[in-house]
């Protein structure tokens, strides 16, 4: 299972230039993923740098006929001439999609600081490790508070898959006693696992405590997320996967975009690299080889 996150940054590329299709291409050429997870997919925004107001949550479905395309929608504002402009999280998945489930994360008051809703975009996948929830996520920039209080939304939102993962068991031992269940009806129980991998750009750096305190044990039963580069690079520093090219909005380069895996995944962890050459967006895309 081949998996990569990307902050596409609306698209744009370090020559200013939004153009979808090369985000699509520069993906294609680092893997033959499985799972395309992006950040920052606009629709009816002209007012971002580069962009007209394309619709970039069809254009990228379009560009990718055989994968699932679903959206995660974290600004939903009207766009002033009767539509509406959209921001947020997408996932393209050519393997069999189950339940998807939309997130929205704290936003708390924040006095003298600009920010935006974020959300958390939450897949299930009939891979060929089995059922995987795939999430991804982009944290605040602007506030240490907002981002502490989204870490641990993301955490509750685990430890709750974790608990229903517990109960799906319980009822699977059920319906081998002759139990029945709801087909067809939006009560039908499907898969909600333990095992999962959460990406996304996160805001903030290797050494920062939510870091830390996202791979923190859960308070209830369930796998802890594990940082994947620890695991496929464990004598290495992170890669930097922003400023590594855009050095007018980033002065320094760093890492801030990670994938987490569930501790059940850490021994199918073959490889997680940082696709450096690129310069599509201001980030670097991560890639993640699980066998």
């Amino acid at each position: 299972m081949k998996l990569i996150t990307w902050n596409v940054q609306w698209c744009r590329g370090c020559d200013g230039r939004v153009d979808p299709a090369r985000i699509v291409e520069h993906a294609r050429a680092l893997a033959d993923f499985d799972v395309l997870c992006l950040q920052e997919v606009a629709h009816n925004f002209p007012g971002l740098a580069g962009s007209s107001g394309e619709n970039q949550f069809d254009e990228l479905a379009r560009l990718l006929p055989g994968h699932h395309a679903v959206e995660g929608i974290a600004v939903d504002l009207p766009e002033g001439t009767g539509g509406r402009g959209r921001f947020g999280n997408m996932v393209l998945s050519r393997l069999p999609v189950l339940r998807v489930l939309r997130h929205q994360l704290p936003w708390p008051v924040s006095t003298g600081k600009p920010g935006m809703p974020r959300m958390l975009l939450e897949v299930v996948v009939a891979s060929p490790l089995g059922h995987v929830r795939v999430m991804t996520t982009h944290l605040e920039y602007y506030s240490a508070t907002h981002r502490s209080a989204q870490v641990e939304a993301i955490r509750r939102v685990h430890a709750q898959s974790c608990a229903h993962a517990v109960r799906d068991a319980q009822l699977g031992d059920i319906e081998k006693s002759g139990g029945r269940r709801m087909a067809g009806n939006p009560f039908d129980r499907h898969p909600q696992p333990a095992t999962a991998i959460l990406t996304g750009d996160f805001n903030f750096k290797p050494d920062d405590v939510l870091h830390q305190r996202m791979q923190a044990r859960l308070d209830a039963d369930g796998p802890r997320l594990v940082d994947s580069w620890s695991i496929a690079n464990p004598a290495l520093v992170h890669q930097a996967t922003i400023g590594v090219h855009d050095r007018v909005q980033w002065p320094s380069a760093y890492a801030c975009d990670f994938i987490y895996v569930t501790e059940d995944l850490g021994p199918r962890v073959r490889r997680v690299d940082v696709h450096a050459g690129t310069q599509a967006s201001d980030h670097q895309p991560v890639l993640i080889e699980l066998a």
